[in-house]
């Protein structure tokens, strides 16, 4: 296939859902030339699912996939089982290889809703690091200093409180940046919450004769609670989410990032996301009607074009006329519960606090009561009742 050498795709490919370059200029340039380079990007199994945040890089790589370049997705089922500790603020427990093994299985299943993976070259980096030498790995080490791991702020902030930071932390760079070495990168892609990670490729692909790796990094993008995506904290939207859920979830982001969700999450053509921004800035356009396009888009991506225009007639049947799901959380409750407990056991909310605040707030309604507001925090559920809670979440409460 022959490479693109467009200025104008280039450029985008350099900025579109990009946060840094390394080095910017020494990469513009080689993709001008016509080179076909080999692009990487790698993703640990820490859970069975992918999710938008993940999409992210995964665009990119397809972004430079559509360009004529040959790129390289890795499975990290080694790296996966010592753990990446680079967005965490105390350690992470090792996985189990068992656990590494369940995980992994349906990843390049998912990863194909994205790149197309007959031209990609597939890997799992337990071939070459689970071949790896205490001799060997001293020799990787050797490279890097104390220092250079422990400067690294989620690193320094813990040793400063006075937490622990395994040895088995130190040796997470090593193994990504030995990735790069063992598939010959040229360019690795990643978030910048990796940037450590992912610049530990340069220094080893030197060490064994490599011209060092140019670096694209991502930015980090909010899920459903404003924290950085995370499966971690459960505030994802996966890409084997079913389209209706998929779609609902889109719905309830905050207003203002649906403009940055089209840009990293989609590739709607950036010239109609800018002229959406502007409408939705000026109020010519509802944030409703533009969360409705971003979630057909997205469901599109992920399922199909029906699939998307079905979830969204059922979420207008739904929600927006005031009816109630089919299939809500049930919760058993004994009778004389006060509502904020009863709200809290159920998961609906997450603490006593944002019950109240709900409820106080006139966020908590009975749908089947002509939507009937209880704002009255000593409430208690002394029969059947169920529950609007915000916009968009439900709870049927049987007593026990």
């Amino acid at each position: 296939m022959q490479v693109a050498t467009d200025p104008k795709k280039i450029d985008e490919l350099l900025t579109r859902g990009v946060a840094e370059v390394i080095p910017e200029n020494a990469l513009r340039a080689k993709l001008l030339s016509g080179e076909r380079l080999r692009v990487k990007l790698g993703i640990d199994p820490t859970s069975p699912n992918l999710h938008l945040g993940r999409s992210v890089p995964l665009l990119k790589l397809r972004d430079f996939q559509e360009l004529g370049h040959q790129i390289v997705f890795i499975v990290g089922d080694a790296t996966g089982v010592i753990g990446d500790t680079s967005d965490k603020e105390s350690e992470r427990p090792m996985l189990t290889s068992e656990t590494v093994e369940v995980n992994k299985k349906a990843y390049f299943e998912q990863v194909g809703k994205l790149i197309d993976l007959e031209r990609a070259e597939l890997r799992y980096n337990s071939e070459w690091l689970n071949a790896l030498t205490y001799r060997e790995i001293g020799e990787h080490a050797d490279v890097f200093s104390v220092a250079d791991f422990i400067s690294r702020e989620n690193i320094k902030k813990r040793l400063d409180a006075g937490k622990r930071v395994s040895l088995r932390e130190v040796l997470y760079p090593l193994m990504q940046g030995y990735d790069s070495v063992a598939i010959k990168a040229d360019v690795e892609i990643g978030g910048m919450d990796q940037k450590f990670n992912v610049l530990a490729g340069r220094p080893l692909q030197e060490h064994f004769g490599q011209p060092p790796q140019h670096v694209v990094l991502g930015p980090l993008v909010e899920g459903l609670d404003g924290r950085k995506m995370s499966s971690s904290w459960g505030n994802t939207i996966n890409f084997l989410d079913e389209p209706f859920d998929m779609f609902g979830k889109v719905m309830s982001v905050r207003d203002e990032l649906v403009p940055r969700y089209f840009k990293v999450f989609t590739r709607t053509p950036l010239d109609e996301v800018r002229s959406m921004a502007l409408s939705l800035d000026s109020g010519e356009m509802h944030p409703k009607d533009a969360k409705m396009r971003l979630a057909r888009e997205i469901v599109t991506m992920y399922h199909s074009k029906e699939d998307a225009e079905q979830a969204q007639e059922k979420f207008v049947a739904t929600f927006a006329e005031g009816g109630v799901p089919e299939e809500i959380a049930v919760a058993l409750v004994a009778s004389g519960t006060p509502l904020i407990d009863a709200l809290v056991a159920s998961g609906v909310v997450s603490s006593k606090s944002e019950a109240r605040r709900l409820i106080e707030g006139g966020a908590v309604s009975l749908p089947l009561a002509g939507n009937e507001k209880i704002t009255d925090i000593t409430t208690r559920v002394d029969r059947e009742l169920t529950l609007r809670v915000g916009k968009k979440r439900f709870v049927r409460f049987e007593i026990a």
